[in-house]
């Protein structure tokens, strides 16, 4: 339903944790190389547990190589500096969302890429420099399937609660 790209990720825990958010909702993982790991660490294992199975996952080469298998029709790169709030994005199947690695983010070459349709960011308290990868691609599927009404998922019947 929807995809997600890792810009040269460079932590295996990061991934693996993103492996298992791909097999939980359906969501599809791309990795653009350079990796800062090997698809066999132990790290990127463990954090996956047993989902690597039940996952979609891609290595790219490089950038133009993952969007020329894409083909996205849009693009949000997700960045500390982005013009767009996620929440504020109606989001769409087919959808890609971009993240960078985890010491430097996107570079600006990427960020300005002509394929990009918006940059977007994650709201933050002042003076904070990031928040870790694998939480922001979960904040942001979590966000885009939401808004698909969870489409393919168990759910139960909702229940109201009222708390005083």
């Amino acid at each position: 339903m929807f995809r997600i790209l890792f810009f040269r990720p460079e932590i295996p825990g990061n991934t693996g944790n993103a492996i298992r958010l791909a097999a939980v909702t359906g969501a599809e993982l791309h990795l653009v190389e350079p990796l800062g790991f090997d698809l066999d660490d132990t790290k990127l294992r463990r954090a996956g547990l047993d989902y690597h199975d039940l996952a979609v996952l891609t290595v790219h080469p490089d950038l133009d190589a993952a969007l020329g298998a894409l083909q996205p029709e849009r693009l949000f790169a997700y960045t500390a500096e982005g013009t767009t709030t996620y929440s504020d994005i109606r989001y769409r199947p087919g959808d890609v969302l971009l993240f960078g690695p985890e010491s430097v983010g996107l570079p600006a070459a990427v960020k300005n890429h002509p394929a990009v349709t918006s940059t977007v960011r994650l709201p933050m308290l002042p003076s904070r420099r990031s928040l870790n990868l694998a939480n922001s691609a979960s904040i942001v599927v979590y966000e885009a399937w939401r808004q698909q009404g969870f489409e393919g998922a168990r759910l139960r019947q909702p229940t109201v609660k009222e708390y005083s």
